[in-house]
């Protein structure tokens, strides 16, 4: 879109982002690649003066918009600043940008029509927290619809936008809300130009009843004046619609049987926490956000599917036992109850003796733990001086012990020097013996050596 004023020093705008009656959503960007949000205020200031009603208003609203982001919660969106612009002098909010869609574009094509009652509970749980959140700061939001609640594709989380309203002047919120305002989300004492804590929280049932139905309670035909006139008696005079018979003729066509019939479980106490919210009177509502979130907690520990689903599967159950003839007994609450308590009861005797036995044996076992160390530690003290007798007596059997290794290495040693004589002893009588033995040899075997025939005849003449 074009680019039509410029913000302020430092602030570049980018191109609108949504346009409206109650002002106008640009994307910014600061000094570098910071993308912000900046929420334009259609009614401009003639000066930065406090002596400017609308400045002074509008500034004395903001300072209680920053009460909200003196803690930060996932669920609300951060206000970075705010001033008036350069060209035309209009207030502007300046906010984090979130990426991703609001819940109108999560309810349009290729998204279901609406959403899981998982989902459903996710978010109701997260902006019944943001909504905890601002009116725990002092603020009233004002302008709570599906476009102005965005999911953050990096967190996961549902932010709770655009605080324009909850900076304009009464005069300023009456003039807007009825020439564009979101009529469709609008509570019944907004027509007069309220704007209390219980205004947020009957938009809040709204939005819940629309992402659960994938309609709001009263629609809006058309854009003309006479269409919106019918919304407001609509909000002011009749009963809300039967938000699970709606949930039931909108589910998807392409969701199989099974989810189908899962999906029209929606508990009962959301279907409660709804309803409260919708009630025509402020003071028949939630008293703010933090009543809101309190009670959906406690209704959903306590809460179960509702009473209608339980009474239609029950109807069910017993044509399935007459069908197979095997009647199905359905047990009296009642005596359920009762049964539960009594075996609850037994269960806890049980225990009690359990952990009475337990408690008698540990007792036992750290008695003679506590005793066999007193044992010890008295005797240890008697037997210290056997101990050290006993230490003299090794070290006296070592020392022994090394003079006997002494003497052996010096026997060892002569006892190898006499094997050594031995062996030369053997081999001096082995040489001695080939030298007795060579002479026969010689003398006998050698008949024709005349010195062999000589030392025989003189050996013989020895005879």
């Amino acid at each position: 879109m074009s680019k039509v004023f410029n913000i302020t020093d430092g602030l570049e705008n980018l191109g609108a982002l949504r346009t409206g009656g109650q002002g106008s959503v640009y994307k910014a960007r600061r000094t570098g690649s910071y993308i912000t949000a900046v929420k334009l205020i259609p009614t401009p200031v003639s000066a930065e003066d406090e002596n400017d009603r609308n400045f002074r208003n509008f500034k004395n609203e903001v300072e209680k918009l920053k009460r909200v982001n003196e803690e930060p919660n996932p669920n609300v969106v951060r206000i970075l600043s705010s001033g008036v612009t350069d060209s035309g002098s209009f207030p502007f909010i300046e906010m984090e940008y979130i990426e991703g869609p609001d819940l109108e574009e999560l309810l349009k094509p290729p998204h279901d029509p609406l959403f899981t009652i998982k989902e459903a509970i996710k978010l109701a749980d997260q902006l019944a927290c943001a909504l905890s959140h601002c009116h725990i700061a002092g603020v009233r939001h004002g302008d709570i619809k599906s476009n102005n609640v965005k999911f953050n594709i990096h967190s996961g989380n549902y932010v709770l936008l655009d605080f324009g309203l909850a900076v304009m002047s009464d005069e300023q919120r009456r003039t807007s809300m009825r020439t564009a305002g979101a009529i469709e989300f609008m509570a019944p004492e907004q027509n007069e130009g309220q704007m209390l804590f219980q205004t947020d929280i009957y938009s809040y049932g709204v939005v819940l009843f629309e992402v659960l139905t994938g309609q709001v309670p009263f629609p809006l035909k058309d854009g003309g004046e006479t269409a919106r006139n019918v919304v407001r008696l609509q909000h002011m005079e009749e009963p809300v619609p039967d938000l699970l018979q709606i949930r039931r003729v909108n589910l998807p066509s392409d969701w199989s049987d099974e989810r189908k019939a899962m999906e029209r479980q929606v508990p009962d106490w959301l279907v409660t926490v709804i309803k409260t919210c919708l009630n025509k009177k402020p003071e028949d509502r939630y008293a703010n956000g933090m009543a809101l979130h309190e009670a959906m907690n406690k209704q959903a520990v306590s809460g179960g599917t509702n009473a209608e689903l339980q009474a239609e599967n029950t109807m069910l159950k017993q044509k399935l036992g007459e069908a197979t003839r095997e009647p199905l007994l359905v047990p009296d609450s009642a005596l359920a109850n009762a049964r539960y308590v009594s075996m609850r009861e037994a269960l806890s005797k049980r225990a009690v003796k359990v952990y009475r036995k337990w408690v008698i044996i540990l007792s036992i076992v750290l008695a003679l733990f506590v005793v066999y160390l007193a044992f010890s530690t008295f005797s240890s003290k008697g037997s210290s001086a056997k101990v050290n007798a006993l230490q003299d007596s090794l070290n006296l059997v070592k020392e022994k012990a090394l003079q006997d290794s002494v003497a052996l290495k010096r026997l060892t040693k002569k006892y190898n020097a006499s094997l050594k004589t031995q062996a030369a002893l053997r081999k001096v009588l082995k040489q001695d013996s080939v030298d007795m033995e060579h002479p026969f040899q010689r003398l006998f075997s050698d008949s024709t050596n005349q010195n062999a025939r000589r030392r025989r005849k003189r050996f013989l003449g020895l005879f």
